[in-house]
């Protein structure tokens, strides 16, 4: 009798050993929505450049941790990635990114393990690159930085929100949340933009490259750019002149440069022309240099020095 109770005994121990690791299997793969997690519990999000980080993590609250592929002032259109980067990125729970911007991030995001959202899907990208100062459009050049029009950016967390609440539904009231309050702030930011530059004497914007189609057709305004899609491009002797004379010719007073790229071409043809310079920031990414700790408080920086620079009652 006493051999026999023993047996039971162990068979018991053994079921509930084995009942035991199946329930940790389960709790190790997840928590049944589709979707993993971290130690802490949170969804982990690759953002291919900053303005998307932002994005993500207001969106996301406490319930992600984001990282971005693109280093603190590196310039995003160069961007390549590290095989560790790869590999990081195929470990995300999220990747958010733009096709079509970085080269190096549509080439990595075919391997993705996680779920992928290109955030061009909701930014109806609809501008195209002027032809410096004749204004004519360049076949194929499609203007990426849809982010510097509020309304966009609005429209494109109101996306992701929906995407991490399909991933994580748990936490779904949470990121629709967090989406809608982004959203009435980016409202917010975009009534002072409207108000502030409606009546701005000069409509001419002159930027050092073409990053701002989007910002100058929501408020009435028109660019022409020194450099086109690449900061870092150098513009012609002819493309130089031109800017110049153009300036000259429409009473431009302020030429714009950014925080990521050598200002030195900005400054040629405003001292050539008899203009002043001023920073436009395309928020690409964040440096010491900013002027303002995230995109809200760069994009009104920006609005300033719009105000002064058009100039603006």
């Amino acid at each position: 009798m006493v051999m026999i109770r023993t047996r039971q005994s162990t068979r018991r121990l053994r079921v509930m050993a084995c009942l035991a690791a199946a329930v940790l299997l389960v709790a190790g793969c997840g928590s049944g929505d589709g979707g993993s997690k971290g130690d802490d519990g949170r969804l982990s999000v690759d953002a291919s450049f900053y303005p998307l980080q932002w994005m993500a993590q207001q969106v996301g609250g406490l319930h992600v941790s984001v990282s971005n592929l693109t280093k603190p002032g590196a310039e995003p259109h160069d961007l390549e990635l590290s095989p560790k980067a790869v590999a990081q990125l195929n470990d995300a729970d999220v990747v958010v990114y733009l096709s079509g911007f970085q080269p190096a991030v549509d080439d990595a995001v075919k391997t993705a393990a996680g779920t992928v959202f290109d955030a061009k899907a909701s930014a109806k990208l609809d501008r195209t690159f002027g032809n410096d100062t004749t204004g004519e459009a360049k076949p194929g050049a499609t203007d990426p930085h849809f982010w510097l029009d509020p309304a966009k950016l609005a429209v494109v967390a109101r996306s992701f929100a929906a995407t991490l609440a399909e991933r994580d539904p748990a936490n779904a009231k949470d990121y629709r949340a967090h989406a809608a309050r982004l959203v009435a702030e980016l409202d917010g930011l975009d009534r002072a933009y409207d108000s502030a530059l409606s009546d701005c004497s000069a409509k001419d914007l002159v930027t050092s490259h073409e990053a701002f189609g989007y910002l100058a057709n929501r408020y009435g305004m028109e660019q022409v750019g020194i450099a086109g899609l690449t900061p870092g491009q150098e513009p012609s002797g002819a493309d130089l002149a031109n800017v110049t004379t153009f300036v000259k010719r429409h009473n431009v007073r302020t030429i714009y440069f950014e925080t990521l790229v050598s200002p030195a071409v900005a400054k040629t043809v405003a001292a050539e022309a008899g203009a002043r310079t001023a920073v436009l920031d395309p928020i690409e990414g964040l440096t010491d240099r900013s002027e303002g700790s995230d995109y809200l408080e760069v994009m009104r920086a920006n609005l300033k020095n719009l105000q002064l620079g058009q100039p603006c009652p």
